[in-house]
């Protein structure tokens, strides 16, 4: 059984504020979706071959390191 009390704005609760909570709740789901968004496209985006350069020469350096 559904109860109708609970789907309802408080009765000493004004409904501006329900609304406000409302608003805020909406822009930080927006704010979320939008930073996911951009998160995966960074994550998606291909690593510079300068960058891989690096990469391997500090992993060729440690691993000389290693070997003495």
């Amino acid at each position: 059984m559904i109860n109708s009390k609970a789907s309802s704005p408080r009765p000493d609760a004004p409904a501006s504020k329900d609304n406000g909570l409302e608003e805020v709740r909406l822009r930080q789901q927006a704010i979320g979706v939008k930073l996911r968004h951009m998160f995966d496209q960074v994550v998606n985006e291909p690593v510079p071959d300068e960058f891989l350069d690096i990469l391997r020469q500090a992993d060729e350096r440690s691993s000389t390191k290693e070997g003495q």
